[in-house]
């Protein structure tokens, strides 16, 4: 069974949050680490963002636009980090 939100501590929160935001993360990934399902997502991200955010937010999603499902992004895609991003350490993006 997936964890609850409850069972978050703020930090893991706003990097699920986070991770939700990013277009090129799939929620393969969330799943992944987290054990949070499409719908666990939907549901934390509806009672965190206003209204008008979350609205925008799952419109990008299902979009043809979003590369959030794995099985609807373009097969030449293999990571979800931008080749002009620098390293991550620790969710933070290092400078340059």
């Amino acid at each position: 069974m997936p964890t609850t939100l409850k069972e978050f501590t703020p930090r893991e929160h706003d990097r699920i949050i986070e991770m939700a935001w990013e277009d090129r993360t799939p929620f393969e990934a969330l799943l992944f680490q987290f054990n949070l399902r499409e719908k666990d997502v939907i549901k934390i991200m509806r009672n965190t963002l206003k209204p008008s955010s979350f609205k925008r937010w799952r419109k990008r999603v299902n979009s043809g636009v979003s590369q959030k499902h794995l099985k609807k992004r373009n097969p030449d895609i293999t990571r979800f980090k931008c080749s002009r991003q620098t390293a991550i350490s620790g969710n933070r993006i290092s400078k340059r």
